[in-house]
């Protein structure tokens, strides 16, 4: 980490605000927090100053799905583990996260959330927002790398345990909705302000417009782990396409969803309503190689994490290679990637009011990249990241 000064100026960057088109100028970074934007003024006799040389200045990315990276995963229950990840994530464009369990052990997962809850995130790293409950209140049909010994039925009571030990840090929760034939455990957990996402789900549209009736606000790596359309139940898929109210992650790396169906999906989803995530493994960063996740064997190749049964074993990929991926289809732009890889995940996390675009009073979480998308800079909370 890169401590710069108390107070940091960056000049000649196009900078991306929330609400207006993109413009030269210049930002004001005061401890942690943006403290003005400009398009001319001088800089202060005390500020560190950065000169962009016409750079695109937007916020830095949030990952709400991401299980691990450099050989650390969230289930290892560790400090070093957390580090480790908020410490690797910066140079892929990432500066907030949510620390994603899998299918486990309920002491194995216990373990994990406790360790959360004594978590406190480092300056010049990831900022940590709390966790992305993956299962085990999932469908077995449709378990993927999820190891099925350890699903179960939803339960308020589990839940609540977990939420307690974890500090009140479980912020998002995947889940199969048609395991909730009353919509009780879903309206629960919507009522507590937890973001409610159907994956690893084998529910049709009907179901999922119920669910949505009682809290439910986000599909899970879109199109993996869940029905796809067909053309007598559009099914999971189907219905992110329909019910506007849904957001839905991708994983936009050309493996999980192909190329040709990612610019279908964009082009029915739109930027407003979907969400970039890795569902990163702790092979991301390493070489390929023999590695685990779930207590589970799982081989790494160049481009791909798969189980010994061929299944995809989450992924390998990083924030800004999925962001560059969007960026080649057609009617996208570096905008439309700020609302789906910052502001989007921000709202839908009710971080918004702090994270997720460029404005004064909130995190000074920054990136700084060319028209390519290549990163020059990282700032975290006013820090430049290594």
């Amino acid at each position: 980490m890169s401590r710069l000064s108390q107070t940091t100026y960056i000049k000649n960057a196009v900078i991306f605000t929330e609400n207006d088109e993109p413009q030269k100028g210049c930002l004001l970074i005061e401890d942690s927090l943006i403290k003005a934007v400009h398009t001319e003024e001088q800089p202060p006799p005390d500020a560190a100053v950065i000169d962009a040389g016409g750079l695109n200045l937007i916020p830095g990315f949030i990952d709400g799905h991401i299980h691990g990276a450099a050989g650390a995963d969230v289930m290892d229950a560790t400090e070093q583990a957390l580090d480790t990840m908020a410490g690797v994530l910066p140079r892929e464009g990432t500066t907030s996260f949510l620390a994603t369990t899998i299918t486990q052990s309920p002491e194995q997962t216990s373990q994990a959330l406790e360790n959360v809850s004594h978590y406190t995130s480092k300056q010049g790293r990831a900022e940590m927002l709390g966790v992305h409950l993956e299962g085990p209140f999932i469908d077995t049909s449709k378990k993927g790398a999820q190891p099925e010994a350890y699903i179960m039925e939803p339960s308020i009571n589990q839940f609540d345990e977990w939420q307690t030990l974890s500090g009140n840090r479980i912020k998002t929760i995947t889940m199969a909705p048609e395991h909730d034939t009353t919509g009780e455990f879903i309206s629960y957990l919507a009522n507590s302000g937890v973001n409610v996402s159907a994956g690893h789900t084998a529910a049709g549209f009907d179901a999922i417009k119920q669910a949505v009736s009682h809290g439910l606000r986000q599909m899970t790596h879109l199109c993996n782990a869940m029905n796809g359309i067909h053309h007598r139940d559009i099914g999971a898929v189907g219905a992110a396409f329909q019910l506007e109210t849904l957001r839905a992650e991708l994983i936009a790396d050309g493996i999980h969803v192909s190329p040709e169906m990612l610019e279908l999906i964009y082009y029915n989803v739109g930027s407003d309503r979907l969400i970039l995530i890795t569902d990163a493994m702790r092979a991301k960063c390493l070489q390929p190689g023999g590695y685990e996740l779930g207590g589970q064997p799982v081989q790494v190749t160049e481009d791909r994490a798969e189980l010994e049964n061929g299944s995809l074993a989450g992924s390998i990929l990083k924030m800004i290679e999925g962001a560059r991926q969007m960026l080649q289809l057609p009617e996208t732009s570096i905008s439309s990637i700020v609302t789906m890889a910052s502001e989007n995940p921000a709202k839908q996390l009710n971080v918004f009011d702090r994270k997720g675009s460029i404005e004064p009073g909130k995190d000074a979480d920054l990136l700084l990249v060319d028209d390519n998308l290549q990163i020059h800079y990282t700032i975290c909370r006013g820090d430049i990241a290594d």
